[in-house]
């Protein structure tokens, strides 16, 4: 049985966005169920769009969601480079094979040229086509431009007749009629290649079995069997899969500015977290299992449950799962994801390392994400509290006022400042008040941290410590 590859070619213009990231998995996971190799391939052909440190910033990614590659740039197989600008003389040498086989022209008109049949095109409001002018020239006319060192681009010459069948895993069959099919160009004057011709030529000679992309380029791949046919090369196994759509109901994009891996990353969502809520954008398991470890994944990914129908991306969604992994990480951890949040936005400089970690440990199974922690706990670093309309009215229960100043006696008879001695603090002033469950607790919550509901109270205490409590208990 044929070795199972599948890879992932990412163009190296900016961070991998969430819709890019879920294709990568989707063939990560593809390669592994069944012991295969996923390949990392940079396609960076479009040279105007390349933006410094892209590529490092893929392998990053990558490496963060715990993926191996198994090929690419950084560990080379024997079919490399794994990075198409520099493999500018093999897409030359196939473009000028489909020539001689009489599937490509040389085409030599002058953007001027193109430019006026484009406004053509939409001063009749039709698709912009090119007319096929140079695929008449007769071979003296080429070898003399050739001689002369006109500019030139490779097109492939398309039938204008019949369909094409693309067979795809998730859409079935799909039939193309070739009328609608452009003559694209193959190499372009600057030597590059396009995008179109360069993924079925590297798909070939690396011997991709299974390629997954967007649905978005299904239609395309009538132009990439048609290639195929052409090279007299076995096709692959095509899984087009439906669009990630933002919370506008767009395209998840770069060029939208929408959310990429590193942006999650960077606010404190973790990997694992992003990898799981992914996967599920698009694909069903058999069960209605949700949290899954990556072995797991790989166990349970069917291709053919990839839905037709596009996804929305839901950030609470995505928050509930991350919610669930932050719970599992332990002290070390937690301690790890949100320290840096906490320095960036406090100063911590009178704060013990010991009491910075207990104030993240009680607020580890609130946070849905790192970053959240400043915002919960900005009420240990500020001076003043102030009370919303729902909490003062809750205050003005008639039992509160003695709660709160029986407490604040007990509070101030601790001499040793602990959890524990606070605890009994509480259950004396529930004694002596006379209150108990919401009666006794949502004052006191309210009074010393503004809030109606957080963690352990005596933990929150605790780590406001006694002046700052006893200050806020008096007002």
């Amino acid at each position: 049985m044929k070795e199972v590859r599948t890879r992932f070619a990412p163009s190296p213009t900016g961070f991998m966005h969430i819709g890019n990231l879920r294709t990568a998995i989707f063939e990560y996971l593809l390669a592994k169920k069944n012991n295969g190799k996923f390949i990392l391939r940079i396609e960076d052909t479009d040279q105007e769009r390349l933006v410094e440190g892209s590529i490092d910033f893929i392998y990053k990614t990558l490496e963060l969601c715990n993926f191996v590659i198994d090929e690419g740039p950084n560990n080379e197989g024997e079919v490399g480079p794994y990075i198409q600008s520099q493999r500018k003389e093999i897409y030359k040498k196939y473009a000028l094979e489909l020539v001689e086989k009489g599937y490509a022209y040389y085409c030599f008109c002058t953007e001027e040229r193109l430019t006026k049949l484009r406004e053509v095109a939409s001063l009749n409001k039709t698709p912009f086509m090119y007319d096929g002018h140079c695929k008449k020239l007769s071979q003296e006319e080429i070898e003399e431009k050739l001689k002369n060192n006109e500019p030139y681009v490779i097109r492939q010459k398309m039938p204008k007749e019949g369909q094409t069948i693309i067979n795809d895993l998730v859409y079935g069959e799909v039939l193309i009629e070739n009328s609608v099919l452009e003559d694209q160009i193959l190499l372009k004057s600057d030597g590059y290649p396009t995008y179109n011709f360069a993924n079925v030529v590297d798909d070939h000679l690396m011997q991709i079995t299974h390629v997954i992309r967007g649905k978005e380029y299904l239609d395309q791949t009538a132009k990439y069997n048609l290639l195929y046919d052409a090279f007299g090369w076995e096709k692959p196994i095509y899984i087009h899969v439906a669009m990630v759509l933002g919370e506008d109901g767009n395209k998840l994009s770069k060029r939208n500015k929408d959310a990429s891996f590193m942006d999650l990353y960077n606010e404190g969502y973790l990997p694992q977290a992003i990898v799981n809520y992914l996967v599920l954008l698009g694909w069903s398991p058999k069960d209605n299992q949700e949290i899954f470890s990556i072995d797991e994944l790989i166990e349970a990914f069917d291709p053919t449950r990839i839905s037709k129908s596009s996804s929305s991306y839901d950030v609470k969604k995505l928050r509930w799962f991350n919610a669930h992994y932050i719970k599992e990480l332990n002290k070390d951890q937690i301690v790890k994801l949100c320290l840096p949040f906490l320095q960036e936005s406090y100063d911590l400089k009178d704060k013990t390392i010991t009491w910075i970690q207990h104030l993240i440990e009680i607020y580890q199974n609130h946070l849905s994400y790192g970053k959240e922690i400043v915002e919960l706990t900005e009420l240990f670093f500020k001076e003043d509290i102030t009370l919303d309309e729902e909490c003062r009215q809750f205050m003005q229960q008639e039992t509160v006022e003695k709660t709160i100043n029986t407490l604040k006696q007990e509070l101030e008879n601790i001499q040793d400042w602990t959890v524990e001695n606070i605890k009994e603090a509480i259950n004396k002033t529930k004694e002596k008040a006379g209150v108990k469950g919401k009666m006794l607790y949502m004052p006191i919550r309210i009074k010393v941290s503004g809030q109606m509901h957080g963690p352990e109270l005596p933990d929150t205490i605790y780590l406001l410590g006694k002046e700052t409590v006893l200050k806020r208990l008096s007002r």
